[in-house]
Parts: structure tokens; C-alpha cells; sequence
């Protein structure tokens, strides 16, 4: 016997995972429909940035990879705010940077040792290798297999997929994180923090930081 609700009785199946966009199978204005509700985005425009026709508010796939039949982001939850998206990471950093320190404490290597007025680049430069290290496969791991890390379970957001709403594959979670953290620990670390995470606040309509951008990647909200 079907679990499934009768035809017209308003109510959703069950699904394995509750944040997975809904297929695209009901008639317009049925079902799950948009995070905005039954109608999509107020986008104005007639397709494309120039004109043409497409869907979504890029006029197609905004990755130049096919054509969406509706907004990507249709039967996805809302997108995440920023402002918790950069306190989501702000937890991430200080949770991996305490396992950073205590393993280059342990084997006696800190970031500035001085020594005769002159500071150990080799240590600089191992200290920096552990931190890209840790931080990659904390981020890795975690969106491959859940799509958040703990800063982000914390605060109840989640990696998806733009074109589908799943889970990171493992490819696109260490493209995602490779972007994100090997900057940071070797070059720039507040400069590209702030320019890489910063960019969700002013990205429209994805609100995708370049680390989202390179793995095709949203954040939502999952509570």
C-alpha cells in the first residue's frame, strides 16, 4: 500500500532528505513550489542579462551549462543571511585553529618564533601547511557527508547543490573548501577571509561567496 497521500489532498510525501529540492512534477502553483512561496522571485526581466529568453533570473543555467525550466533556487529552502553565515565560520575557524595550535605546540612550532631577531620561515611555513591541511579536511569531510560543518549545524544552515539542492559531492566540497582555506593560510588570511566569504553579502541572486561560485554551491537555512 502506497504511503503516498491521495492525488489533491494538499499534503507532501515523505522525503529521505527534508532540505533536497522538490522535483520540478506538480503543475505550477502545486506543491512545494518556491522558498519565496507559490509564485517565484520578483525577477524582472525577460530572461537574460540581455533580454533573451531562458529561465531563471540568469536566463538558464547561470554556469552556461543547460537550461533551467524554472529558478534554481525553486523548492529550495530560503537562502542563508550572511551575517549567520560568517558567525557559522567564525566557529569553524576557532574549532580547527585550537587543533592547529595544539599540534604545532606539541611539536614545539608557533607561527613567529623568534630567534636572534629573526623568525623561523620554515616553522611559519609548516604551521601554515598543517592549518590548510586541517581546515580542507574539516570542511571537506563535513559538507560531503552532511552538507554542514559544526558551525553551521550550530546555527541551522547547510551546504546544497545550486542546480539540485543534494548534499556536496566530495569533489565540489574540496573544490569548495581548496578555495576557501589555502589562501587563507598561506597569503592573505583576513584579506581573502573578508573578500571570499564577504562576497555572499553582495552576490544577487545566489548570495554565493567565490568559494560557492567554484563549487556551484548555495548555503540555505534549515530552520
Amino acid at each position: 500500500m502506497s504511503s503516498e497521500p491521495p492525488p489533491g489532498s494538499g499534503q507532501q510525501p515523505p522525503e529521505d532528505d527534508p532540505f533536497r529540492k522538490q522535483p520540478p512534477n506538480e503543475p505550477p502553483g502545486e506543491g512545494a513550489g518556491s522558498p519565496y512561496g507559490s509564485e517565484p522571485p520578483p525577477y524582472q526581466g525577460g530572461g537574460g542579462p540581455s533580454g533573451g529568453p531562458g529561465g531563471g533570473p540568469y536566463g538558464g543555467d547561470p554556469y552556461g551549462g543547460g537550461s533551467y525550466p524554472t529558478d534554481p533556487l525553486a523548492g529550495m529552502p530560503p537562502l542563508a543571511d550572511s551575517g549567520k553565515r560568517t558567525l557559522a565560520r567564525i566557529i569553524d575557524m576557532i574549532l580547527v585553529g585550537v587543533v592547529v595550535w595544539l599540534i604545532t605546540w606539541g611539536f614545539d612550532v608557533n607561527e613567529y618564533d623568534v630567534d636572534s631577531d629573526r623568525i623561523e620561515v620554515g616553522k611559519s611555513f609548516w604551521q601554515s601547511g598543517v592549518a590548510a591541511v586541517l581546515y580542507i579536511a574539516y570542511d571537506t569531510v563535513l559538507t560531503a557527508r552532511t552538507g554542514q560543518t559544526l558551525g553551521k549545524k550550530l546555527l541551522h544552515l547547510r551546504v546544497a547543490n545550486l542546480d539540485n539542492g543534494d548534499t556536496p559531492s566530495a569533489q565540489n566540497s574540496l573544490m569548495r573548501a581548496a578555495v576557501l582555506w589555502i589562501p587563507f593560510a598561506f597569503c592573505c588570511a583576513c584579506v581573502w577571509t573578508a573578500v571570499c566569504g564577504g562576497w555572499s553579502f553582495f552576490d544577487r541572486p545566489y548570495k554565493q561567496g567565490l568559494h560557492d561560485k567554484a563549487a556551484k554551491t548555495v548555503v540555505v537555512s534549515t530552520g
